[in-house]
């Protein structure tokens, strides 16, 4: 936003897989006036899009720089094995890593996963990205270990997947360069944390006339009655206190009548 009679808006990147639909139907619902661009960036690419002032946050995935984003993890996902629907592994539920042994993994250069030691032969070649891996494992070549959401955004009719055991996963986060958060951005966090419109959470606003700066966040501070003091209320504090404990008034004669009855000597 620039100039003083700028309209604000709000400029969302994310990368392939993560669909923000819903936090962007809500965002919508709760700011007609601030319109939300979305742009999708590739993984790899997103940290310099964000610092280079091409959004103002992201949906991406983790590791994130610490040193210079804020980020707010948001969940993680299953890691699966993108196999020809002829596959042997699709008689089974899940695969473990050694049910791979026997076949070509292949290992685009635009992996999200964070691989010690990769399962299965490795390819002579990686491929350029994730869509041309999913090409080569519907020709016959290798099969493929990505995140649900990747699987699920190449699906075809001809491929399957199986959830992978003992494999690394991949996090999604929403990311913001750390001295550039902006209202917009704070709304966004509300949402994305599923804080309703009336959430006394998120940014403050500025305190109205004739209202403490300190008051209570739900509203301003309760003013005691009319005719009525502090001291009136400590005041009844103790008789209330005193009710319960039987330590005076009715309550003590009552328990005195309660008590064992004195031998006559």
């Amino acid at each position: 936003m620039t100039g003083s009679d700028a309209t604000p808006s709000f400029r969302l990147a994310y990368v392939p897989g993560v669909m923000p639909d819903k936090w962007v139907r809500v965002w919508n619902e709760r700011h007609p006036g601030v319109p939300l661009t979305l742009t999708q960036v590739p993984a790899g690419a997103a940290a310099e899009r964000l610092l280079g002032g091409d959004a103002d946050a992201g949906l991406v995935r983790t590791p994130v720089d610490r040193s210079v984003f804020s980020a707010i993890p948001l969940y993680t996902e299953q890691t699966v094995v993108v196999v020809p629907r002829d596959h042997l592994v699709t008689a089974v539920d899940e695969v473990a890593p050694e049910d791979l042994a026997d076949d070509i993994v292949l290992h685009p250069l635009d992996d999200v996963l964070d691989w010690e030691t990769l399962p299965g032969r490795p390819a002579l070649e990686r491929p350029a990205s994730t869509a041309d891996a999913v090409e080569l494992v519907a020709a016959g070549i290798g099969v493929l270990v990505v995140p649900l959401s990747l699987a699920r955004l190449h699906h075809r009719k001809d491929l399957t997947h199986r959830p992978l055991t003992d494999a690394p996963e991949s996090s999604v986060a929403l990311a913001w360069p750390e001295d550039a958060k902006t209202d917009q951005v704070e709304d966004f966090i509300g949402i994305v944390r599923g804080r309703t419109v009336n959430s006394t959470r998120g940014r403050q606003q500025p305190p109205g006339r004739g209202e403490s700066a300190d008051a209570d966040r739900g509203g301003t501070r309760r003013k005691p009655a009319a005719g009525k003091s502090g001291a009136g209320k400590s005041g009844a504090g103790r008789s209330a206190g005193a009710k319960r404990t039987g330590k005076s008034g009715r309550g003590a004669t009552k328990d005195d009548r309660r008590g064992k009855p004195r031998r006559r000597s």
